[in-house]
């Protein structure tokens, strides 16, 4: 196992509000990382940097050793990261398939002429990534939708066509920002299953969650922010005995965090 992501003394301010205070951390070669803390620990903000949405202040973030400080958030998909958005962003009337596809735009060889031309290798090549689109959409539970309309799913079943459309990028880390957001208990269970497969099939995942019950079941270790900085990181066992993580979430003289 080796460092795939490594996340470097990160720091970000907006005018007077520090959402980042020097954070590390690193999530290794087929590991699901969560990233857990009550609201405005500055979560979200960390996936917004690591994406290249914002520029730090300070620190760096590497992918399997290359910096990526700089790039913008289409040339940081291109080498190896791909994220879902705490609030769904859907191409809400295009079908399920054609989501799927537009998560493949930069791996399109073919070229903007050649489509336009719909020449034998731009066919040929859109033929190939359409099977591949299908393949994901049956891999995260929505075979047979892949005519739907986006905004006509359930909204527990838009958040897996998001997945879905992220795989569609073919990364080597995949970014969930609360996935389990809005989903009943047997919704979870699936996504549960779906994270775990994911993993052993090779990939690297870092997950920002509220529901501990997902974390519990998925996560090999555990970040944990508050204030903008990191508080605890561990297994999830002690992370819910750690009392520096049950104050932040509970306030002194509460028991383990079940936010």
């Amino acid at each position: 196992m080796g460092a795939v992501l490594e996340v470097r003394g990160l720091a970000k301010s907006f005018g007077g509000i520090v959402a980042l205070r020097d954070v590390a951390l690193q999530a290794e070669d087929k590991e699901v990382l969560a990233v857990i803390g009550p609201n405005g620990s500055g979560k979200t903000t960390l996936l917004n940097v690591i994406t290249g949405v914002y520029r730090p202040d300070a620190g760096g973030v590497l992918l399997e050793g290359h910096q990526l400080v700089g790039l913008s958030p289409a040339q940081i998909c291109a080498k190896g990261i791909a994220r879902t958005f705490q609030n769904i962003r859907l191409f809400r009337r295009l079908t399920v398939l054609d989501n799927v596809m537009i998560g493949q735009h930069h791996r399109f060889g073919a070229g903007p002429a050649g489509v336009l031309l719909a020449s034998g290798a731009s066919r040929k090549e859109e033929a190939k990534f359409e099977g591949e689109a299908r393949a994901l959409i049956a891999k995260v539970g929505l075979a047979g939708l892949e005519d739907a309309i986006a905004q006509s799913l359930p909204y527990a079943k838009q958040r897996l066509l998001e997945i879905a459309r992220a795989l569609a990028a073919d990364p080597k880390v995949l970014l969930l920002d609360e996935p389990a957001a809005g989903m009943n208990s047997e919704e979870i269970v699936h996504l549960e299953a779906l994270v775990k497969f994911l993993r052993d099939e090779g990939l690297t995942v870092v997950m920002i969650e509220h529901v501990m019950d997902l974390v519990r079941g998925v996560a090999d270790r555990v970040v944990v922010l508050n204030y903008g900085a990191k508080i605890a990181e561990g297994s999830f066992e002690e992370i819910e005995a750690n009392p520096k993580v049950i104050e932040a979430y509970l306030g002194k003289g509460a028991g383990p965090c079940s936010a």
